[in-house]
């Protein structure tokens, strides 16, 4: 089963634009998905246009049913959205004994449902972010082509060597994507060579690059999949690369007609 917190400890790196596309394009491929946005800002309900009954929080603290919270905007995906009543959630968490372990607590029990959990964490160092870790282990850093955002990445991977230490909790990145990459400007050179290296230190792969698209703007503002704007365009091409690359790491393999409902196979 996949789990895996995508994350940077800087916002505007293509985070939640990531979380979003690749989860959709999962589902397409018959990889049963649950998309989890744990970030108080709550961007994933926005950019997708859905107004739930329900939220993280209530899942969290209010003990209803997952199916009473999530979302279906398409076949095999469930979208559990977040609200500022996250915050709360993430208060109320501070004086719980096992606070780290809410999410493993939680989210173990319905992974029966589901082939693939991806949670999109805020761009700050928070409590949900840390449950968030603990419970996937597995975590995806995008870096734009911005030197802050690969502090913001060193950072995020300093929080997991710190889990590790801490809790004894193995947490494992799956690799950098460098998002937003327009080859014209030379600041993109030098962060590409700034990946490179955090790459090397960290003993990562560097996956296939999001180029840079006014789509994605475009999308974002019509509230909408960026596949539903133009199916075409070309930072979908780069997804969809990525998309492959995170299956075959897992060991799934998309099948034909998934849109109808079918269900990804394990190699």
């Amino acid at each position: 089963m996949i789990r895996l917190t995508i994350g940077n400890q800087r916002g505007g790196v293509g985070k939640t634009t990531t979380a979003v596309t690749i989860a959709r394009m999962w589902a397409e491929a018959g990889v049963r998905t649950l998309l989890v946005d744990a970030d108080p800002q709550g961007s994933i309900g926005s950019i997708l246009r859905v107004k739930p009954e329900l939220y993280l929080n209530d899942f969290l603290w209010n003990k209803r049913r997952l199916s009473d919270c999530v979302v279906q905007p398409l076949p095999n995906l469930d979208v559990l959205c977040s609200n500022r009543d996250t915050l709360e959630a993430e208060q109320r968490a501070i004086g719980t004994i096992g606070r780290e372990r809410i999410f493993e607590n939680i989210f173990q029990p319905i992974e029966d449902q589901y082939q693939a959990v991806l949670i999109d964490v805020g761009p700050s160092l928070s409590l949900m972010q840390i449950c968030s870790l603990v419970y996937t282990t597995d975590y995806l850093v995008p870096i734009s082509m911005d030197a802050l955002s690969v502090t913001g990445a060193t950072a995020f991977f300093n929080t997991a060597y710190q889990l590790e230490l801490q809790l004894k909790k193995h947490c494992r990145c799956v690799g950098v994507l460098p998002t937003i990459v327009d080859q014209r400007y030379q600041n993109t050179e030098m962060v590409m060579r700034m990946i490179q290296l955090v790459s090397e230190n960290y003993k990562v792969p560097v996956l296939h690059a999001i180029r840079t698209d006014s789509v994605v703007a475009k999308a974002i503002r019509l509230r909408q999949f960026i596949a539903d704007v133009d199916p075409k365009t070309k930072c979908l091409e780069d997804y969809r690369v990525v998309s492959g690359q995170l299956l075959e790491m897992y060991g799934m393999s998309p099948v034909e007609g998934a849109e109808h409902g079918q269900t990804a196979q394990v190699a």
